[in-house]
């Protein structure tokens, strides 16, 4: 797709729940940049994150975990790229071990409130800015230390209080986290992650209803599942020897050519799919480059056929 074609802000958006922010069904997924999918230097980083905001994607979900792609937004934020009140950027409290900031490592994590309201001015700092528009704590491996006295949340809270955390909120799997977070009735928004796409949609038995009762902001992680159900050939992304009948390379093979059989591309079913469940509010995805990012907008621009869906799930993949 050459640039041009797409019109500036035509990306789709919802309202992300209570916390009052219309974001892009699309969020910009920074991993994307991050190198951990393939190189990008900060020129190409930059031209990408320009083109984003341009066509509408100006919401940036940021981690530490995600290589290198922190320090680029915060350049892109600093060398005025792009402005900040033009983005929303939402950051993740990385809580999986006793390693600096809790990043990937051994040893019990840490999930004091002292530490996560350390490690948030540590991340603004990096990026250039003096707020986040919301911060998510990261996938923890235990609930209650984050919601106890004391415990992380309170920590972001705090940081609420002072305007330099806007929303909290949780990123993580396991549904009995997200709804003890949920019962909690202190979060405003979430990331539930490989539990809504074309392979299954699990969160739609209890985290998007009881998200749904609060007015809890939802961003489902992994709707196109890494690239399986980019309509890529799978044997490209996971070699043959590894398939099983059944399993979801061999899956995300058959709906492949189901929709080349048909005229329809993948990416394009496994993202319209998703958008419409509308107690989803984002599905983010992390680009590479600028063609990955306009296929993906093309994708979500033009609704598919009721029929369509109807004659995807008669098909029993």
């Amino acid at each position: 797709m050459t640039e041009g074609v797409l019109k500036p802000g035509c990306c789709p958006r919802r309202r992300w729940g209570r916390s009052g922010l219309d974001i892009p069904v699309i969020p910009f997924g920074t991993q994307g940049f991050g190198n951990h999918f393939g190189p990008v230097s900060d020129e190409q980083a930059m031209a990408l994150i320009r083109r984003a905001v341009d066509l509408g994607v100006n919401h940036f979900d940021c981690a530490r975990c995600y290589g290198d792609s922190l320090r680029k937004l915060g350049l892109a934020i600093k060398q005025k790229v792009v402005r900040r009140e033009e983005i929303i950027v939402s950051g993740r409290l990385c809580c999986h071990s006793a390693a600096r900031w809790g990043g990937y490592g051994e040893g019990d994590p840490d999930y004091s409130a002292g530490r996560a309201m350390a490690d948030v001015q540590d991340q603004l700092e990096t990026l250039g800015t003096d707020h986040f528009d919301a911060v998510l704590i990261h996938d923890p491996k235990a609930i209650e230390p984050t919601l106890a006295p004391g415990g992380c949340l309170e920590g972001l809270k705090e940081l609420k209080g002072k305007g330099v955390v806007r929303n909290v909120g949780y990123g993580m799997r396991p549904h009995d986290f997200h709804l003890r977070a949920i019962e909690a009735g202190e979060i405003d928004v979430l990331l539930t992650f490989n539990d809504y796409n074309l392979f299954g949609q699990s969160a739609a038995e209890d985290i998007l209803p009881a998200a749904a009762v609060r007015g809890i902001g939802v961003l489902n992680g992994w709707s196109i599942k890494r690239g399986l159900l980019t309509g890529t050939p799978v044997e490209r992304l996971v070699s043959r020897d590894k398939w099983t009948p059944g399993s979801e390379p061999e899956r995300a093979e058959r709906m492949r050519l189901w929709c080349v059989e048909r005229g329809i591309g993948l990416l394009r079913l496994a993202l319209q799919f998703c958008l419409r469940e509308g107690r989803i509010h984002g599905n983010p995805i992390g680009n590479l480059n600028i063609e990955q990012l306009e296929m993906n907008i093309s994708a979500v621009l033009t609704p598919l056929p009721e029929r369509v869906f109807e004659d995807f799930r008669a098909a029993g993949f």
